[in-house]
């Protein structure tokens, strides 16, 4: 795949499978959000990572701070096929039908620092991922006209101010230059040889930067109680690459690569969130978070001559997360954290995607080693939604075949801040 060398790619391009978030939205920002479930997040603004959330949270900083996360997701997804004569009735005749550990393991890293400039002004720079996904079937699997691999990944590299109006109130705005790839891989069996390597139908990669803004708002009824609310914009994502297989307009075999554009549209993100010291030692926190998926639309690419080469139909549908977290202040070092949240089913299940509604019980704990230097630690188990769902499986005249996917997850998370 052609990538520009970009620097801070190298901290922030990451491959997430698409089981943790609905669509393919990435929430792991941080390893004190993670414990929680992302709860509060607009609010809270206990390290640096609240850059990626809401910018008005530097507001609240009186020395500058460094945050720097990692974190691992280990997925376990799995699509059942049935049988063609009697969809819904799963038959050993079905097994070549069937894949298992279609998503890849990821590491997700993350980055972030925060420079208060007087009592007023901070700054900020935050460079994270807001979405990816990425899905891979065997070589030899049966269905990869509509499978194969599909790889989408986005590093953002965030700039923000925050301006403290008075006691109460902060804003806060920043903008975006967001690296986005994609990679979609397709073949299929030869049917005059089936124990010959599949022949290539499709191979498709591209990437670019585009630009985008955000911003941010946070009341403080006082130390104890805070809201918070941020705005993503969307933005739109222009792909160049190379492109060979079956041409989709011509139906002419592509064998050279030629120069190919793929644009889609990466929707919004609206996040309200509070957050309550209810005693000394116990606080709640919670999250209403709205992503615009229709945004999106299908994935569909162009040669240079503005003809369709390939199209992947796709039916994202705008989707709510709710989440609710608890901190427990053990001691002055010591914090710990659980969490629960929600997230809708963005997206029509299809085997390059199978999204599904999704479940979050996540646990975490920051450690205070001295004044200047915190640790964070957080896991979490995914448990996505059992989803029976139809794909269409060329070269077979425009026939659907029936599917079951599940999937969960395993995330863990790691972060270290260093305040100076």
């Amino acid at each position: 795949m052609r990538i520009n060398n970009v620097a801070f790619v190298v901290l922030t391009l990451l491959t997430v499978s698409q089981v943790n978030a609905a669509g393919f939205q990435v929430n792991e920002h941080s390893a004190s959000g993670l414990g929680r479930a992302f709860a509060g997040e607009a609010a809270i603004g206990d390290d640096a990572t609240s850059l990626a959330r809401n910018p008005a949270l530097m507001a609240t900083f009186d020395r500058a701070q460094l945050s720097v996360v990692g974190t691992y997701v280990a997925p376990d997804v799995n699509i059942t096929g049935y049988d063609d004569v009697a969809p819904g009735v799963y038959s050993t005749t079905a097994a070549k039908n069937s894949a298992h550990n279609v998503a890849p393991a990821a590491v997700v890293p993350a980055m972030y620092y925060i420079q208060p400039i007087n009592n007023q002004w901070a700054f900020g720079l935050a460079m994270y991922s807001n979405f990816g996904t990425g899905t891979e079937y065997a070589d030899d699997y049966i269905n990869n006209t509509a499978a194969g691999t599909t790889n989408i990944a986005t590093a953002t590299f965030n700039p923000n101010l925050s301006y403290r109006i008075n006691e109460q109130f902060s804003i806060g705005v920043g903008v975006s230059a967001i690296y986005s790839s994609a990679e979609l891989k397709r073949s299929m069996p030869d049917p005059n040889s089936p124990n010959a390597p599949h022949i290539n139908v499709t191979d498709m990669d591209g990437d670019g930067i585009n630009f985008s803004w955000n911003v941010g708002a946070l009341y403080e009824v006082n130390d104890n109680h805070r809201f918070g609310i941020s705005y993503k914009h969307s933005s739109k994502m222009e792909l160049e690459g190379t492109f060979s297989g079956k041409h989709a307009t011509t139906g002419a075999s592509v064998t050279d690569n030629i120069d190919g554009t793929m644009d889609n549209t990466l929707p919004a993100i609206l996040e309200l969130s509070g957050y309550h010291k209810l005693t000394n030692q116990f606080a709640i926190s919670y999250s209403w978070q709205y992503t615009t998926w229709s945004d999106f639309d299908d994935i569909v690419a162009h040669d240079s001559e503005g003809r369709e080469v390939l199209r992947k139909n796709e039916n994202f549908n705008n989707s709510n997360r709710y989440s609710v977290g608890t901190e427990y202040y053990a001691t002055e070092s010591l914090t710990l954290r659980a969490g629960y949240a929600y997230d809708e089913q963005a997206a029509d299940s299809t085997l390059s995607i199978p999204d599904s509604a999704r479940q979050w019980y996540t646990a975490g704990m920051t450690y205070k080693a001295t004044k200047s230097l915190s640790f964070n630690l957080a896991a979490a188990f995914v448990a996505g939604k059992e989803v029976t769902f139809t794909d269409e499986v060329p070269p077979e005249s425009g026939k659907d075949k029936t599917f079951t996917s599940e999937g969960d997850a395993w995330l863990y998370s790691a972060q270290l801040n260093y305040s100076f």
